[in-house]
Parts: C-alpha cells; sequence; structure tokens
C-alpha cells in the first residue's frame, strides 16, 4: 500500500446497493424512471459509503461543469445580496452551481474579478451591474456564454433583470400626496448608480408632473451614516422626505430625532427596499417593497432558457409595491 486513499467511487455504491453504476448516475441526476426502492437503496448506499459526485471527471465526460458565475459588488448592500442569495438558492434547485466572487467598484477589480470567472469554465454568468464601469468591462470580456445582468433598470444592457424602479416612486409620492404632502424633499443615493439616477429622475418627474414644491436634492452613499448627515440638511419647509434606500432612511430619522423633530409629527419619511429592519425602526419605516427574490429566480429563468436553446420567458421589470407602516402622517 502506498498510504494513500480513495473515496469511494460509484461502482463501489452500485456493488452496496446491488444495481448497476448506469443506475446509480440516474438517482444522482434525478431521474425520474426508478422505482422508489431502487432509489431508497442508491440513496441509503450513498449516505452510508459517504459517496461525492467528482465534478471534474463528470465534466471531462459530459462537456458541461453546470457552474454559473455570479459577479457581486464588493460592497455590501441587502437588495443586492437578497438578489444573490436567490440566484444562489434557483440555481441549486436546478441542479446547477454557482460560483460566486466579488469585486470593488473599479474597473481594474471588476475586469480581473470577470477573467476569474471566465477562466473557471463557467456555463453561464450573472453579473450584478449597478454602475457603468460593470457593464463597461462586460461588454470588453471575450466570453461565448450566457449573460444576465441584474437589476440595471431601464438601461440597454442586453439580457437584463430589474424592478421598475420608476414605478416605485411614483407610488411613493402618490401616498405622499395623498396624505397631504406637497413639499417633499428627496434623499438620492449616488449619482453614479443606476437605481439612484432613475429614482431621481422619477422624483423629478413626479414633482413637475404635479406641481409639488422644489428643495435641493440631497445625495448620501447608501449607507445609513450618509442619511444621519443629509438629515441635519433638510429643508426647514418640507413636510416630507422620500429617501432612495431605507438604510439612509434610518440614518435621516436619527437625524431629526437628535434635532429635536419628530417623525412623522413634524416630517413625515418613507424609504425604498423593505429590509428587514425597517419594520423595527422608531417609528416603523414606510417604504417600497422590492421583490429581490423574484430577480434572482428570472435571472436563473433566463439563464436555463439560454442553455437549454429555449424561448426566453416573458415578463418585463418586476413591479414594486408600498409598504405602509407609520413613519408617514397626514397634514
Amino acid at each position: 500500500m502506498n498510504g494513500t486513499s480513495r473515496g469511494p467511487s460509484m461502482h463501489d455504491v452500485a456493488a452496496l446497493a446491488g444495481v448497476s453504476h448506469q443506475t446509480v448516475s440516474r438517482v444522482i441526476n434525478g431521474s425520474a424512471n426508478l422505482r422508489p426502492a431502487t432509489r431508497e437503496r442508491v440513496l441509503a448506499a450513498i449516505e452510508e459509503l459517504g459517496y461525492r459526485r467528482n465534478m471534474a471527471a463528470r465534466a471531462l465526460v459530459t462537456g458541461r461543469t453546470h457552474s454559473i458565475g455570479v459577479l457581486t459588488p464588493g460592497e455590501p448592500n441587502f437588495g443586492k445580496m437578497s438578489s444573490v442569495q436567490a440566484v444562489e438558492h434557483a440555481m441549486r434547485e436546478a441542479g446547477y452551481f454557482p460560483l460566486v466572487t466579488s469585486s470593488a467598484s473599479e474597473s481594474e477589480s471588476i475586469a480581473e474579478a470577470l477573467e476569474f470567472l471566465n477562466n473557471r469554465s463557467i456555463e453561464a454568468l450573472v453579473v450584478v451591474a449597478p454602475h457603468d464601469m460593470v457593464l463597461t468591462q462586460l461588454e470588453g470580456m471575450k466570453a461565448d456564454l450566457p449573460v444576465i445582468t441584474l437589476q440595471t433598470g431601464g438601461y440597454d444592457a442586453g439580457h437584463a433583470v430589474a424592478i421598475d424602479q420608476a414605478h416605485g416612486v411614483r407610488v411613493a409620492i402618490d401616498y405622499l400626496r395623498s396624505m397631504g404632502h406637497t413639499r417633499i424633499q428627496h434623499l438620492s443615493g449616488p449619482s453614479d448608480y443606476f437605481e439612484a439616477q432613475l429614482r431621481r429622475s422619477a422624483f423629478d418627474e413626479a414633482v413637475t408632473a404635479h406641481g409639488l414644491a422644489e428643495f435641493e436634492t440631497l445625495e448620501g452613499d447608501w449607507r445609513a451614516d450618509s442619511g444621519y448627515a443629509c438629515g441635519t440638511r433638510v429643508d426647514p419647509d418640507a413636510t416630507a422626505v422620500f429617501c432612495s434606500n431605507d438604510q439612509m432612511a434610518l440614518g435621516l430619522i436619527h437625524a431629526l430625532s437628535d434635532a429635536g423633530r419628530s417623525v412623522p409629527g413634524d416630517v413625515s419619511v418613507v424609504g425604498f427596499d423593505d429590509i428587514p429592519e425597517s419594520a423595527h425602526s422608531l417609528p416603523p419605516l414606510t417604504t417600497i417593497h422590492q421583490d429581490f427574490e423574484g430577480v434572482g429566480h428570472r435571472a436563473v429563468e433566463l439563464i436555463l432558457a439560454q442553455l437549454d436553446d429555449e424561448p426566453a420567458p416573458e415578463g418585463g421589470p418586476l413591479t414594486p409595491w408600498l409598504v405602509e407602516r407609520q413613519s408617514v402622517a397626514r397634514i
């Protein structure tokens, strides 16, 4: 003996279960044409032996890796991470394996991350594309494989899955108007992010369309700290603030409270995203709910359709909706 030991093979599983190795392969690959008793016997043998598939060997035989690359932004963000988690779950349910990596918001880092994924024999690529730099690097990548981008809104990025940002803004502003507010200030996200651009544009359109009072747009960076900083600059004539995400809204509420202004007594606040914490702020935050899980599942549906050479499933941007809590008062 040479001191090394191999793991259990498919043939070992077949011998223990009393079936052929082809039957073991059919069980592993989820074939429906098997007797339940046979399937259970094979699964019991797999469990007893601790058998694990050799994916590298399988790829050599089939010519397929069943792996899909996922590129995420390096900075933590509830919406992006929620979509990526949904993508991972949907991939696994479909029998694919996600290979996830992240990049900083710099061209060189994005290019390196894309090259890393492309060199790992992935069959498709899902890219969270929050700003222009990602799309620019993606266009320059030499890869003959299906690519899906997430949450690029109304921008032309090929096969994209998005949430209708403008609709969400209109719902928020219409709700504030229904509560009597015509003096609404906007706390936007960073100007180089697609979602921030779309929400700010939709907000400006709503102000013009409804003849609302115009205020300086406050710009944050998605973080609660920036919301707090902007909260010290809320115009005293504004009766409401529409925030481009919930984290900034929470920081803004904190700043208003520190300044002796109550929410919603003095200033009403609406957020965007519906993060879990928004239900537990003081007061609980009225916000726009984005279906991040739906984004992830839609992305995988599009990927699988391309891999199987089938028509892409129909459907435009997903529709967000209002979650009414206690941060808005009627005036």
